[in-house]
């Protein structure tokens, strides 16, 4: 079993490490590109600040004032006023501001000495941003804040076009290198899931390998065992001791017997033909009706004719019985529901009892081997957690897959085959 799923393990593999980078570039990016935009607007805060002097009052001249007045509120601070403390990335920053008075006239423009706007532009945009209604934002490349002050109003900006134009770049790297980068990781990939998961086949292989041996090995002695206690039985008549040996033999049997069974299902390659799933099943119905009417069950069928499978009958009909008992044996209810359905291109087999509910932890290990839903209960029914095993085994050594659910006090085994052309 553990073979036939391989790829899709090995896809997963592949899948989860190409999005576990892919994930992770982009985390690096978003981290980096926020880190930055709260850096620019932490500077453009501490800018503001230095744009408010601890003069409040509105100077008395307009914003063409001469040399040796004071400068009006909101003139920005000259690059060698700047305290040293700030860093070189205030230091390097570009900011521009506009202050208005109360009535709207223009105080004071401060254009950072680099050109890049001219005061016209800088008085045009620090307008527009005040009919907004709103205190901080970006437009464009700027990122700006508007500080009311007592006597005037400062529309202060950052210029924040080297660092998008390093944004682009650092995500245009990213892209192509990370992209390279998934190619080569995309190739590599089901190497690195080929290591990944050959421990876990090998284990798979080994404890096949191992119920297989132990198997057949078991099945010579619990052969003679019987036979020798056939023998002792003729000679000694009844015997309390005798019998009891010949009943756990007996079960030992079983046992062997499925262990068997599930060994050729998952490990012999069986021969295959066109098998008429729908008389298989009308046919294991008929045989378990006897069955159900002894515990006061009714079986109610619904089979499509004409349902044609490639496969193994012995196979195949060990499948049907296997679900036929298991819901005979532990449904709860009197009525249990068989149906066989050409769905598109598959034969989808379905099997309803009533039963109680289980909860969805353990209703995952059904198909486990030697799994039983309910610990309590012990082997004295000959059966051991073995039946369902070899159902998925059977199903998936015939291409399909088997699944159950567990709603509303209703138990749903569903098996799925590739339909075959006629």
């Amino acid at each position: 079993m553990f073979s036939r799923s391989r790829k899709k393990i090995i896809l997963a593999i592949m899948v989860s490490l190409i999005l576990l980078f892919a994930v992770t570039l982009s985390v690096i990016m978003l981290a980096s590109y926020h880190e930055i935009r709260q850096q620019s607007s932490e500077m453009l805060e501490r800018y503001v600040e230095l744009c408010s002097p601890d003069q409040k009052s509105e100077p008395e001249k307009a914003p063409d004032v001469k040399p040796g007045n004071q400068e009006p509120p909101g003139s920005g601070p000259k690059k060698g006023d700047l305290p040293p403390d700030l860093g070189p990335g205030f230091q390097l920053s570009t900011f521009y501001s506009v202050a208005f008075s109360e009535d709207g006239i223009v105080l004071s423009v401060n254009d950072g000495a680099k050109g890049l706007y001219s005061e016209d532009e800088l008085i045009s945009i620090a307008r527009d941003l005040l009919t907004k209604n709103k205190t901080a934002g970006r437009l464009h490349n700027l990122s700006y804040k508007i500080s009311s002050e007592p006597g005037y109003t400062l529309v202060a900006f950052i210029d924040d076009t080297v660092t998008e134009s390093s944004m682009s770049r650092l995500l245009h790297n990213v892209l192509i290198i990370g992209g390279a980068a998934i190619v080569v990781l995309f190739f590599i990939s089901p190497i690195l899931s080929r290591r990944i998961i050959r421990p876990l086949e090998e284990n798979d292989k080994q404890q096949k390998q191992f119920i297989s041996d132990a198997s057949h090995e078991l099945k010579t002695p619990v052969a003679v065992i019987s036979t020798n206690a056939e023998l002792l039985s003729r000679e000694l008549g009844e015997n309390e001791w005798l019998a009891n040996i010949q009943y756990e033999n007996e079960r030992m049997g079983d046992l062997v017997k499925q262990l068997l069974d599930l060994s050729r299902a998952e490990n012999t390659e069986t021969p295959m033909e066109a098998i008429d799933l729908t008389r298989i099943v009308t046919g294991e119905a008929l045989a378990f009706e006897s069955v159900a009417f002894d515990q006061g069950k009714t079986i109610q069928s619904d089979i499509d004719e004409g349902l044609h499978v490639m496969g193994n009958q012995a196979q195949l009909t060990q499948l049907t019985s296997i679900l036929l008992d298991n819901a005979v044996r532990y449904g709860t209810g009197s009525e249990i529901e068989l149906s066989l359905k050409r769905q598109g291109h598959t034969a989808a087999l379905s099997i309803v009892n009533d039963g109680d509910d289980i909860p969805a932890e353990k209703l995952e290990h059904l198909f486990d081997r030697f799994y039983r839903v309910d610990e309590a209960r012990n082997s004295e029914d000959h059966h051991y957690g073995l039946g369902l095993s070899i159902a998925k085994a059977v199903s998936e050594k015939h291409g399909g897959n088997i699944s159950v659910s567990c709603k509303d006090g209703k138990v749903r085994f569903t098996v799925s085959f590739p339909e075959k052309n006629k």
